[in-house]
């Protein structure tokens, strides 16, 4: 891609709106051109900053049951024109106000922060498999692959090796994800490749395993001893939840 191409499609791969391969391309160019990926990280911080810093409206609490109660008691009140007329632009008023707050409490209520993490795992994912670099270390010993992070991350991801349980470790490699480098550990299931990536969580408590699938790969994610850890596979959920839990009793 040149780099007109991508200005013209920069605010769709923002926006997730481009299909895997736009997302490729795109990323290719990022990483081969430093304007384009200034031009890319400028926007991530001001959809960031709109995302979790603008202002939110709560509407008082009842709001919503007094308009449906006002407008039930409009409609049912006898049709004499000249109080119709009064009635209906009342009805309209308030229906407005109804919508305008609804919309403002749906739109505020759910950050688009999930979805585009959850979109930069899977093209981490997919990255990994099409560019012949599923690994920086190859090797099944964790005390191998554990420390090779030392001075490469400012965290020590823990690293361990399920074979026993049909989980082998095949190796681990640096990422870039959520603003920052993380680990990622590579896992295989028959012969599907799982992807588990890991890095200091900002929320410092555990919360429950979530699920997700985006273009046919399986996302768990979950905070767990301080760190955020991702899962991504096109291995079906419950086998996948199995490495979740032996992941979680390390």
């Amino acid at each position: 891609m040149i780099c007109r191409e991508v200005q013209e499609l920069i605010h769709g791969y923002v926006d997730g709106e481009l299909d895997l391969v736009r997302n490729l391309e795109m990323e290719r160019h990022f990483h081969e051109c430093p304007a384009c990926s200034g031009a890319h990280e400028r926007l991530r911080t001001v959809q960031s900053a709109i995302t979790t810093g603008a202002p939110y409206f709560r509407p008082p609490s009842g709001l919503e049951s007094r308009l449906r109660s006002r407008l039930r008691e409009a409609a049912e009140v006898d049709a004499d024109p000249p109080r119709a007329r009064h009635t209906w632009q009342w009805v309209g008023i308030a229906a407005a106000v109804l919508i305008a707050a609804l919309t403002i409490t749906v739109t505020t209520r759910h950050p688009a922060g999930v979805e585009l993490l959850a979109q930069d795992v899977v093209a981490s994912h997919v990255r990994s498999l099409m560019a012949a670099h599923l690994t920086d270390v190859p090797s099944t010993d964790q005390h191998t692959i554990k420390p090779w992070f030392n001075g490469k991350l400012d965290f020590s991801p823990s690293v361990g090796n399920f074979a026993g349980q049909g989980f082998p470790l095949t190796g681990g490699r640096l990422d870039y994800l959520d603003n920052r480098p993380v680990a990622a550990l590579v896992y295989r299931r028959r012969q599907h490749i799982i992807n588990l990536f890991v890095w200091p969580a900002r929320n410092q408590s555990d919360s429950t395993v979530r699920q997700t699938e985006l273009q046919g790969y399986h996302l768990l994610y979950w905070t767990k001893a301080g760190m955020t850890y991702w899962a991504a596979s096109d291995l079906n959920p419950a086998e996948l939840q199995e490495l979740v839990s032996l992941v979680n009793g390390l």
